[in-house]
């Protein structure tokens, strides 16, 4: 996807959040808001509320202005809060959960984890931003969303010892994340292997996992989930334009005022996963994979390090590569790119 950098804006004295958050926050409501109430909610000259405005424009938020009524955010979007999350994390979990923090801008969730001590066996960290500017992908490809578009969120998790099917991890939190999304009324999701959520075609949500293992004892990971909330027509005709079709929950009919108790349901099932994950492997999650699978039956090209293969997918064996029936026979595919030939 594009990559997009906001411009800095400046602190506010008394709260610490930028002032380009702060502007975001008051404005999250959709409703229309003059620069001069703004300037006086905030304490701020207009001046500095129309340079975060334009800093939020930059960034990928879709703004009205209107004379004389103010600014409003197109798509009413709650911001994010660390106690709302922690509120909405399923009890037999919450006490799993160490540490849960909100950036407004980060370079990347999975990659500030990753520079942090792996968190104690049992328990995780979860980091979420409103924006990233160089969120990261699979493959070193970039993962952008305007502020307030998405979620952003990683979460670090310790292992007392790597699990068999570790590489089938992603596959795992694919399957907690759809099953995050279905308990939020957010149907017809499926799972494109290895790590794509997705609507019909279109790009849903992606994971990232970034493994830390040594030799012997303990493996930690950084899971990192990337989903469409909102992203405006401006932002899906860029990527678009990079050759990636995505969507959002805003076409799905998500509930966009929702996102806290969203990113506390994709945490509480992503922690009771990992935990059944360690003791069983992936089998827990094989059939749930299984019905989701978008590539089930369809001629696909995968491109691995043994070059590109054509067949047919014949889903997942038992952990979790890909099957493909290609003219020379059936190939199995641990990791690679895959797309629908059409």
């Amino acid at each position: 996807m594009p990559r997009v950098h906001a411009p800095r804006a400046g602190r506010d004295a008394q709260s610490g959040a930028p002032l380009i958050a702060q502007v975001y926050a008051a404005l999250a409501d959709a409703r229309f808001h003059s620069g001069e109430s703004l300037a006086r909610t905030l304490g701020v000259s207009r001046s500095a509320v129309w340079k975060a405005v334009a800093a939020l424009r930059q960034g990928g938020a879709e703004l009205h202005a209107v004379r004389n009524r103010g600014y409003r955010l197109v798509h009413e979007s709650e911001p994010l809060e660390p106690v709302k999350i922690r509120a909405h994390l399923a009890p037999a979990v919450r006490e799993r959960v160490g540490r849960i923090d909100v950036a407004w801008s980060i370079d990347s969730t999975n990659t500030a984890l990753l520079a942090r001590p792996n968190p104690h066996y049992g328990t995780c960290e979860v980091l979420l931003a409103e924006y990233q500017s160089a969120g990261r992908g699979r493959r070193g490809r970039s993962w952008v969303a305007p502020p307030g578009g998405a979620l952003c969120l990683s979460m670090s998790w310790t292992f007392r010892e790597v699990p068999q099917d570790l590489g089938a991890l992603g596959l795992v939190i694919g399957v907690c994340a759809l099953r995050a999304l279905g308990a939020h009324g957010i149907d017809g999701v499926t799972l494109k292997w290895p790590n794509d959520l997705l609507i019909g075609e279109r790009k849903l949500a992606g994971v990232l996992i970034d493994l830390r293992a040594e030799s012997s004892g303990p493996a930690a990971v950084v899971i990192g989930i990337g989903l469409n909330v909102a992203l405006g027509a401006t932002m899906l005709a860029e990527i678009a334009a990079s050759g990636t079709a995505a969507t959002d929950l805003s076409a799905a009919g998500g509930a966009l005022t929702a996102r806290n108790e969203l990113a506390g349901a994709l945490v509480s099932t992503c922690l009771e996963g990992l935990l059944a994950f360690e003791s069983q492997g992936l089998r827990p999650f094989i059939e749930d994979f299984r019905a989701a699978d978008a590539l089930r039956g369809r001629a696909v090209s995968v491109s691995a390090v043994q070059g590109v293969a054509r067949g047919v997918a014949r889903g997942i064996d038992v952990r979790g590569a890909l099957m493909v029936e290609t003219p020379q026979g059936l190939r199995r595919f641990i990791s690679g790119d895959v797309s629908v030939r059409l």
